[in-house]
């Protein structure tokens, strides 16, 4: 199968256009490269030793996209492309409406032009709302959402729900993301954010390797063990593998929801200690108050998954902290080569 991966130079792009080759499909990917480098694509490459097709580009731009289609024979699509800062969203919420939302209408106009009808949509597990109860299950209602990242993810949800319901020939899966981490065992691929990052592993991991001075914790008040939030934190190449397997249940028309997380939550503290007990690096941390929008604890029940696509998250903590580092070490200032300092953080 020919498959467009949009946002494929990306953290997770990267690492399942590399799932991709491996099953044997061919990729194309468009990336207008604002949050990603080229140099992971070579990469991926490299390590599947098949060549790829890239485009820079963006799917806002409707000429770009029909060339495209008209050039290259797309059976599916692979939607990652978007704006997913959160507070970013809050500061610029019409660039992240205007990627996010206006950018996927646009990407699939353009598809039904082409007579492309299969697309993996990459949503997040914020579509459940801040007053969902745990574990999360696909069976729930979308709820209120917290800042327009999170607004954006519901609105194309609802978005593709009615194009299905509207033409038939379509078949969506919609991936709900849990809190991916982790890079490809050979530490050759990796989550390189622009910036001060606003996850918490490559966090950790630029503290190890000394690109920062120290982890700020947001919160340690919560309703926990620990007083620090808990996440479903799972591996990006367990992440990827199911986009691939997602791929393959798109023979059946209609939308099909999706929660991809290991169904076991872990705190910001021991996500700290783990990483400490694998690398044999101490990350000094405090503590800062909470970050509007941030719940207590929350992860998946992926049985849905499991049943329907044949899909477990396989790799486990450990895993994620050691691949985590190796490709933090092997790589310190990710795929750039220019270092900057400072001492703010995140959880």
């Amino acid at each position: 199968m020919n498959v467009l991966v949009t946002g494929g130079a990306g953290y997770i792009g990267s690492h399942t256009a590399l799932s991709l080759l491996e099953a044997g499909h061919d990729v194309v990917v468009l990336d207008n490269l604002c949050n990603a480098s080229q140099e992971s694509l070579r990469r991926v490459e490299e390590i599947a030793d098949r060549s790829l097709t890239f485009i820079e580009g963006d799917i806002r731009d409707r000429a770009c996209l029909d060339q495209l289609f008209n050039e290259h024979s797309i059976h599916a699509v692979i939607h990652f492309a978007g704006l997913k800062a959160v507070g970013e969203s809050v500061e610029q919420p019409l660039a992240y409406y205007a990627t996010n939302v206006a950018g996927t209408v646009t990407l699939c106009q353009a598809m039904q032009q082409a007579g492309v009808f299969r697309l993996v949509f990459s949503s997040s597990a914020t579509v459940y709302g801040p007053d969902a109860p745990v574990p999360y299950q696909e069976n729930m209602p979308r709820g209120r959402t917290a800042n327009p990242y999170g607004t954006s993810k519901s609105m194309v949800e609802q978005i593709l729900e009615d194009v299905v319901r509207s033409d038939q020939s379509w078949s969506v899966a919609l991936l709900r993301y849990f809190n991916p981490i982790g890079a490809h065992p050979s530490g050759r691929l990796g989550e390189d954010p622009q910036g001060i990052p606003n996850n918490l592993m490559p966090y950790i991991a630029q503290v190890a390797v000394g690109r920062r001075e120290s982890l700020t914790i947001f919160g340690n008040d919560y309703a926990t063990t620990d007083g620090t939030c808990i996440r479903d934190y799972l591996h990006v190449m367990d992440l990827a593998e199911g986009h691939v397997s997602a791929l393959d249940r798109l023979t059946l028309s209609g939308a099909h929801i999706y929660n991809l997380g290991t169904g076991q939550g872990l705190s910001v503290i021991q996500m700290v200690e783990a990483f400490e007990r694998i690398s044999e690096c101490s990350i000094p941390y405090q503590f800062a108050p909470r970050r509007e929008g941030d719940l207590d604890a929350f992860w998946a029940d992926s049985n849905k998954a499991d049943a329907e696509l044949g899909w477990q998250a396989r790799r486990g903590l450990d895993d994620m902290m050691a691949d985590t580092w190796r490709w933090q070490r092997q790589n310190p200032n990710g795929y750039r080569t220019n270092i900057n300092t400072t001492s703010e953080g995140t959880s």
